[in-house]
């Protein structure tokens, strides 16, 4: 089991990052939440993993923070979530703000999530409620030192438009779906992280 990686930040297209530890290129799939939290290309970052093997593909995710990846182990146990929607639920929402969903009860905001149904979600709110007592709300987590917010990332100034709607595509949303949201924020945003995050935040409120 891989329990983090620290090394070099080499690529950065939303949900793929390629991280170089000790002259080796780890392929690690990352929901925005990390993303956001990013240092710049060719700068080093810590993040947590979980490794997921199937009979057709060896995948390794990674999170800014143990709490993040707690989550998405959670998750994953439900029935009928794997680990795409997971991914595609922490990029939707701030792990708190999924917390609070399911302590509330709405579902109705789940289902804005990208392939969350109504039965989904309300399975998400019923076998998930009785695992968050305990979690801590509004405070200061785990997150690894020295990662930096979305407003210092460095992205490529091309194209960024359209590495939006591939990034949304790839948690989930229909290309048309992904083409509309993008095109309602895009004079907001300079860079392809940005539109995400407005796009997501659009949806889900």
């Amino acid at each position: 089991m891989i329990g983090f990686l620290r090394g070099l930040i080499v690529e950065k297209q939303p949900p793929l990052l390629l991280i170089e530890v000790n002259g080796v290129g780890y392929e690690v799939n990352a929901p925005m939440c990390t993303f956001y939290r990013l240092p710049k290309l060719g700068e080093q970052v810590v993040l947590y993993t979980h490794f997921v093997v199937r009979e057709d593909a060896h995948t390794l995710f990674g999170f800014s923070s143990k709490k993040e990846r707690a989550l998405f182990r959670t998750l994953i146990k439900i029935n009928g979530v794997g680990p795409k929607m997971a991914l595609a639920i922490l990029s939707g929402m701030e792990t708190d703000a999924f917390v609070l969903c399911v302590q509330h009860g709405d579902a109705a905001t789940l289902m804005k999530l990208p392939g969350v149904g109504k039965k989904t979600a309300e399975r998400l709110v019923v076998e998930m409620s009785d695992k968050f007592k305990d979690w801590g709300l509004n405070k200061a987590d785990d997150r690894t030192e020295g990662l930096i917010g979305i407003d210092q990332v460095e992205l490529s100034s091309t194209g960024y438009i359209q590495e939006a709607e591939d990034a949304l595509v790839a948690l989930g949303y229909k290309p048309a779906d992904a083409n509309r949201m993008v095109s309602k924020v895009k004079d907001q945003g300079d860079n392809s992280e940005a539109l995400i995050r407005l796009a997501l935040k659009a949806i889900v409120g």
